[in-house]
Parts: structure tokens; sequence; C-alpha cells
């Protein structure tokens, strides 16, 4: 099991990586004051004008790593799961991970803990995250199926919701009713260098985690004691799945807040494009991610409104048309 996972069009992970690139160059260059090239460059060399330097830097360059890695998470754990529970509907909500992370930063909103400092509401996101997986751990027991995994999931995953409408309910004034609704829209607008380095090891240890069983994923679609025979270790793999999704996504909710459709369209868009194995499309559902949230992030920055508009509204009117196309035209060949 260990022969490199064969890729029906060899261009597309460099394709892909040609358009995230493309896609990060413009995050740096679209917003409210555009930087031409020249001016982008210059600051980047430090020859720049104080005004390019500062917007660049403290603004556009933070929001564009984060829109990369955040995508690249999603993208990743949507394909991981969707290969280990053989469910082309499966995403990070589906165990529970977004939305506990979600209401651990609900909660440091509500009780005021993120005025406090501001490393506190992406922590308790995280910690959402990681009390996702224990209690999927603990649910599931000694149980190797996965769909056991999906139901204690769908109960964990119910909870957290019903805590953050209750959050919503009992919200002191309206002023905090609001600021819970704005970062449940998610977003990656005015974030800072601080927030990446939250972000980044929890996410970078996600992804490490969850290509550590790529070839597992391929013996699973054989079933479990296919896998079994195969000698994988169904536990193990599960384990280490749990903490990928769990610290690498809690991580991402952490600084963007709740994006939704990013981890379950984007493994439909690239696996027609591979021979299908659940190994195939993790690399390639990485990268898309990441283009795929950067080119949203722009987007909310095109689109004129009073108001910008949130990522996460964005990308749910984008992947709801797309999700429901590829479903029609894959169903029979999942």
């Amino acid at each position: 099991m260990s022969y490199p996972a064969r890729v029906r069009h060899p261009a597309l992970v460099p394709g892909l990586a040609v358009i995230t690139l493309l896609a990060a160059v413009a995050s740096l260059m679209v917003g409210p004051v555009a930087i031409d090239p020249a001016r982008l460059w210059a600051a980047a060399m430090g020859h720049g004008d104080y005004v390019a330097t500062a917007i660049l830097f403290d603004l556009r360059l933070p929001r564009a790593i984060l829109g990369l890695a955040v995508g690249a998470m999603l993208g990743l754990a949507g394909a991981a799961l969707q290969g280990y529970l053989r469910n082309p509907l499966a995403e990070p909500s589906v165990l529970g991970a977004s939305s506990t992370a979600a209401l651990g930063a609900v909660g440091a909103i509500y009780f005021g803990l993120a005025e406090l400092h501001i490393l506190l509401l992406p922590a308790l996101a995280i910690l959402g995250g990681v009390f996702a997986l224990l209690a999927l751990s603990a649910l599931a027991g000694r149980s190797e199926s996965p769909l056991t995994l999906i139901l204690a999931g769908i109960a964990i995953s119910t909870l957290a919701i019903a805590g953050v409408s209750l959050a919503l309910n009992l919200s002191p004034n309206p002023f905090a009713a609001m600021e819970i609704m704005t970062w449940l829209l998610g977003s990656i607008e005015n974030r800072s260098i601080n927030h990446v380095w939250i972000a980044l090891p929890c996410i970078a240890l996600g992804v490490a985690l969850l290509f550590m069983d790529a070839r597992a994923l391929d013996a699973l679609s054989l079933g479990e004691e296919g896998a079994q025979t195969l000698g994988v270790d169904l536990r193990r793999v599960r384990l280490r799945l749990l903490l990928g999704v769990g610290i690498g996504v809690g991580g991402a909710v952490a600084v963007s807040g709740s994006i939704g459709f990013i981890g379950l369209i984007v493994p439909h868009l690239v696996r027609p494009l591979t021979d299908r194995s659940p190994s195939a499309v993790l690399l390639p559902s990485l990268v898309a991610g990441a283009a795929l949230l950067t080119l949203a992030d722009i987007a909310v920055r095109l689109i004129p409104t009073s108001n910008e508009l949130k990522l996460g509204v964005v990308t749910a009117f984008l992947g709801v048309p797309v999700f429901l196309v590829h479903l029609l035209r894959e169903r029979r060949l999942w």
C-alpha cells in the first residue's frame, strides 16, 4: 500500500497551485484601496510608501494567509471525512467539530471573555474543537463503524447548535447578540498577524495527521473487514482522523468563524479529475480549498454593498448551486 495515488489529469495539482497563487496575489491587491503590482512589489521589498506598506502587512497579508490556510484545512478535512465515512455528504460539521468550535467562540463573546484578551476567543474555539473529538471518542467507544461516528457527531453538533441558539436567546444586550451573529456568519476581515500565529500551528498539525492515513482511506473503501485484512489498524486511523479534524478545523474556525460548504463541495469539484480513490482527492482538495476560499474572500470585497458581505454568506451562495449541479451529474459515479 505504498504506491502513489494515480491522478487522471497530471496537471491538476500544478494548475490548482497556479490558480491559488494568482488568487493570493489578487487578494493582496484588491480592496477599498487598490494597490497596483508595482506599488505592491515596492511595499513588499521595503521601499514602498507608508500607506501601501501598512495596508499590505497589517491588513491584507494576514487576511490572504488565513484565506489560504483556512480554505486548505476545510477542503482537506471534507475530503478525508468523505473518504473515511464513505459518505459524499460528509464535512467537518458532520463530526461536530465546526459546531463545538463555534460554541466555544460564542461562549467567549457571551461571557465577555473576548474583551479581556484577543487570544481568549480563538483559544476557546480550539478547545471546543478538541472537546468534540473527546466526546466522539467517548460516545463511539470501541466501535469501529463509521456509522457510529456519524450518529455521535450529529448528537454533538445538535447540542452545540442548541447552545449557540441559547446564547443568542439569552444575550444580555442586542450588541452582544449582533457580535455573535456577525462571528457566526464567518469572515477573515480585520484579522492581524496574531490570528495567523494562532491558526497556522493547529492547521499544520491537522493537515499532517490527515495525510498520514491517506492509503488507509483507500483500504477502507473495501469496508472495515477488507481494510483489517490489509493490515489497517482502524482504531489508530480513527484517532488520527478525529485529532486532525478536531485540531485543524478548530484552529481554522477560531479565527474565521463558521464558514460552510467549502469542505462539502471542494472534494466533489476535484474528484472527477482524479481516479476517485480517497487518497488521490486529498492534495487537490487542499489546494482547491485554499483557492476557492481566497476567491470568495476577494468577491466579498468587490460586490458593491453598503457593508462588506460576510464570507460564510458568499460561500453558501456559491456552494449550494455548485453542489447540486455536481450531485446530479455525479450521483451514479460515486
